[in-house]
């Protein structure tokens, strides 16, 4: 019984539709993954569902192939009226707790349904409202949004209404219920019809997440494609003890030794993400920040540069923790231990993804002992020490010093803390722009010269 349930099933063989599969192989997916082969044939049956799922499983899949092959069958079975199929707008919504994921996904459902003809629209803060007033004009199939944003649309947009919904999906539903999206939530679900399907996407089952299963979802199939609190096996996790004023020396040391990777280091705040990229690039490292200060179109800019690799060190507070697709990340470096330990599991979640290796490494020093025993007891194991010779971390102590004192003078000079959410700033264009900026177009290899 146990080889039959190891052999890999395909999309066709999970009852998914030919035109589909297609779209799958265009894409690159050859198999299904764990989430997807156990969540589609129930989905497909149109039973609602809880996926409990670690970030990089495929769980996007998991519910965008169900609501594309409802959609295909709802229109080839209703009544053509004077000849014509009907239309069915504002068939599905997925709601988002970020902007870049509501943007991944949507992309993701385009490319899926580019032989059906799919329409999607994006409803996200820190985007024009007007376009995307005339989008929903336009009549879309599949709406992905953040909550805030979406109930904007449903209070202020004349002739918008989700009175035709069949489908919802709440994805990372453990963050769509913190304070923030909690009350645009309660109302979005106060408006949607009740006669729907439910898709619930979650990391983790909080008693929120629990509260949400019975309030939203009916009969609903439970999917766990991992245990509690896993890390994938193919990760390499790490770390070191530090003493908080030699931690920037350590952290250029591993980015030495590991020069040819794309890294994310992961801070606390906005303005130790802007501090640290400038810290590196002075130092001849190709880093870029990421954070929720700068505008949608800035963090996007500098999401594609690193995908792209133009920039292979993305420095990121949290919004980069969950969600993204970025498919080659070699190394994940906590500089900030999170202080919640359920947030190490979605940062060191951006490598090692669908099957390939990758190393977490985690910089504690003696204020964040706490915090990092939280997280072993999370993950129910001891890591190993990242080895390091002191001696050599401690050369690099002048030019880090040096280094340090030219962002805090830079960071100064553009006024510091002044930035706030949806401005334009030039740091961040200087950032984007390879040719401006310390050590914005050395070469790769110019890490390599704090070697002995």
């Amino acid at each position: 019984m146990e080889e039959e349930n190891e052999v890999v099933k395909t999309f066709e063989e999970l009852g998914v539709r030919e035109e589909l599969v297609k779209a799958c192989e265009r894409l690159g997916w050859k198999n299904p993954t764990k989430i997807q082969a156990e969540a589609l044939p129930y989905a497909l049956e149109g039973k609602d569902v809880i996926g409990l799922a670690q970030t990089g499983s495929g769980k996007t899949g998991a519910f965008a192939l169900p609501i594309l092959q409802a959609l295909l069958q709802y229109v080839n079975d209703a009544e053509p009226k004077k000849g014509r199929r009907p239309d069915p707008a504002f068939f599905a919504c997925v709601l988002s707790p970020t902007r870049e994921l509501a943007i991944q996904i949507a992309e993701q459902f385009e490319a899926l349904g580019s032989d059906i003809h799919l329409r999607c629209a994006v409803l996200v803060g820190g985007i024009d409202k007007m376009q995307q007033t005339i989008a929903l004009g336009k009549r879309p199939h599949v709406i992905v949004a953040t909550p805030g944003r979406l109930w904007d649309h449903m209070s202020d947009t004349k002739g918008f209404s989700l009175k035709t919904l069949k489908y919802l999906v709440l994805d990372e539903a453990d963050r769509l219920l913190n304070e923030d999206f909690e009350k645009s939530l309660n109302q979005i679900l106060e408006e949607i019809p009740r006669d729907r399907k439910t898709y619930l996407f979650s990391a983790t089952m909080t008693k929120k997440v629990r509260k949400l299963q019975r309030a939203c979802l009916r009969n609903p199939v439970k999917i766990e494609a991992a245990s509690k609190y896993s890390t994938v096996d193919t990760l390499k996790q790490q770390y070191r003890f530090v003493p908080a004023k030699y931690k920037d020396c350590y952290l250029v040391y591993i980015l030495t030794e590991m020069p040819d990777s794309t890294s994310m280091i992961f801070t606390r705040t906005c303005d130790g993400t802007r501090f640290m990229a400038l810290m590196l690039r002075s130092l001849g490292f190709r880093a870029i920040p990421i954070s929720g200060q700068m505008t949608q179109s800035k963090r996007l800019g500098a999401l594609n540069k690193f995908k792209a690799g133009e920039c292979n060190i993305l420095v990121c507070t949290d919004v980069a923790s969950r969600g993204l697709d970025i498919p080659s990340v070699d190394m994940v470096i906590n500089y900030d231990i999170p202080t919640n330990s359920k947030d190490y599991i979605h940062r060191v979640g951006r490598t090692a993804r669908a099957g390939r290796s990758g190393v977490g490494i985690s910089l504690v020093n003696q204020y964040e002992l706490e915090w990092y025993l939280q997280i072993e007891k999370l993950i129910g194991k001891k890591l190993p020490e990242y080895p390091a010779e002191e001696d050599e971390v401690l050369s690099l102590l002048e030019r880090v010093s040096e280094a340090k004192k030219l962002s805090a003078m830079n960071m100064k000079e553009s006024g510091g803390r002044k930035k706030r959410r949806g401005e334009d700033d030039e740091e961040s264009e200087r950032f984007l722009d390879g040719n401006k900026g310390g050590g914005g177009n050395r070469d790769k290899k110019s890490s390599k010269k704090f070697k002995r």
